[in-house]
């Protein structure tokens, strides 16, 4: 089991995506140390970090392929684009503090040597990294899953689906491909585009679990987080953590 006391509730990005407030009153930006801590204290157990890899081989957090100003990540050095290497935000989380990894591949994975590729260089990170905490990895690409599995056989994986993704083709692929959750967008749940072919959510959270997976659902509202624990939903990364929080509990 991923999750102890499902719903859990993970912080996305950290705080939140974007910038916001901390507990302080302090603006906080994503994918960032201090936004991470600031979920912490704000009650989560979980945080989400997006990962990316650089012109040097170093792994950043960056949700865009692109820097504030436009630079291409992959195609400037850690230091030229100053964001936040994942080592060191591993080593300022406290070890209690679990984080899924969502993973950025890029372009240049397609082409790259793979010693290289974003995988490659992950996967020594999250060895190490999986000693002292708990992780999960999740990413819209399937073939860095895959690649993972050889290589983190003790971390469980997660298949992203994008937004309006079907859930009758989300949920067999992340079975059919041996991993150990699905994490959905909420758009693709029926709530906010009703659509006449999806099962209710109960049936399609139940379907995940007969298959060996955690069902997570990435970004529900304070107002719809109940809908999905109610659903039976094992994880929400939210924008909210301490509305859903409240909701949920």
């Amino acid at each position: 089991m991923i999750f102890d006391r499902p719903p859990a509730v993970i912080g996305h990005r950290g705080l939140g995506a974007g910038t916001l407030p901390d507990d302080t009153g302090t603006p906080v930006a994503e994918n960032t140390l201090d936004s991470l801590l600031a979920a912490v204290r704000a009650g989560a157990s979980w945080v989400e970090i997006d990962v990316t890899r650089t012109a040097d081989d170093a792994l950043v957090l960056r949700h865009d392929p692109t820097t504030a100003d436009g630079a291409f990540v992959v195609g400037r050095t850690a230091a030229e684009t100053g964001l936040p290497r994942l080592e060191d935000v591993f080593d300022g989380l406290p070890p209690e503090v679990a984080v899924d990894v969502d993973v950025k591949t890029i372009l240049e994975d397609a082409v790259d040597a793979p010693s290289r590729r974003t995988g490659a260089l992950l996967a020594p990170v999250l060895r190490r990294e999986a000693r002292r905490r708990r992780l999960l990895v999740t990413s819209f690409d399937p073939s860095l899953l895959t690649y993972l599995k050889d290589e983190l056989p003790d971390v469980p994986l997660g298949l992203l689906t994008w937004l309006r993704f079907p859930l009758w083709h989300g949920v067999p692929a992340a079975a059919g491909l041996g991993l150990q959750a699905v994490a959905v967008h909420t758009a693709s749940c029926g709530f906010e585009h009703p659509d006449s072919r999806l099962r209710p959510l109960d049936q399609i959270v139940d379907a995940a679990h007969k298959a060996g997976l955690a069902f997570m659902a990435w970004c529900p509202t304070a107002e719809a987080a109940p809908s999905y624990a109610a659903a039976g939903a094992d994880a929400l990364v939210v924008n909210d953590v301490p509305g859903v929080l409240a909701a949920v509990r």
